[in-house]
């Protein structure tokens, strides 16, 4: 067994270019072994843990789905709203909300005070993200980002 007080976790700081998404986090997972996105066939652990903090005004990643992914958030303090799909709802401390895979979410932070919560997230050994303001798509773990056009099933395959 692993122990560690969430205390001890250093803060990484998140930022976009312009500032609209700003977010602090603590990965309590990888504090207690667990390799960033291994997922468990890599030595990680099942699920991925983490504490984070929401500047006022800012959301905490541009609106996106994960194919693979499920994610539970239980806020802690502070007031903002969740977009889940076309559907914005306000948020409050010991609310509890759930986001399956192929849901298109983001947090906002619409209060005065820092927006606080935990986001627990089963770790898949892959995922497919999609972001559907910008229309782009993303390869998980790698982190790589793309956008992508239909084509055919048997275009340049014979």
């Amino acid at each position: 067994m692993q122990i560690v007080n969430q205390s001890e976790v250093p803060w990484e700081e998140r930022r976009s270019p312009k500032g609209r998404f700003h977010l602090f986090r603590r990965h309590l997972s990888e504090a207690l072994g667990a390799p960033r996105g291994a997922g468990v066939a890599g030595g990680g652990h099942p699920f991925d843990v983490e504490m984070t903090r929401l500047a006022p005004g800012t959301a905490n990643f541009p609106l996106h789905a994960h194919s693979a992914q499920w994610e539970i958030y239980i806020i802690l303090s502070g007031s903002g709203e969740i977009q889940a799909d076309d559907t914005v709802n306000a948020i409050k401390p010991g609310d509890v909300l759930m986001c399956p895979p192929g849901e298109a979410h983001q947090l906002r932070n619409t209060g005065a005070e820092e927006l606080v919560y935990y986001v627990i997230a089963d770790n898949p050994p892959a995922d497919v993200g999609y972001y559907p303001e910008s229309q782009k798509w993303a390869i998980l773990p790698h982190r790589k980002f793309f956008r992508m056009q239909e084509v055919p099933y048997y275009e340049d395959e014979e």
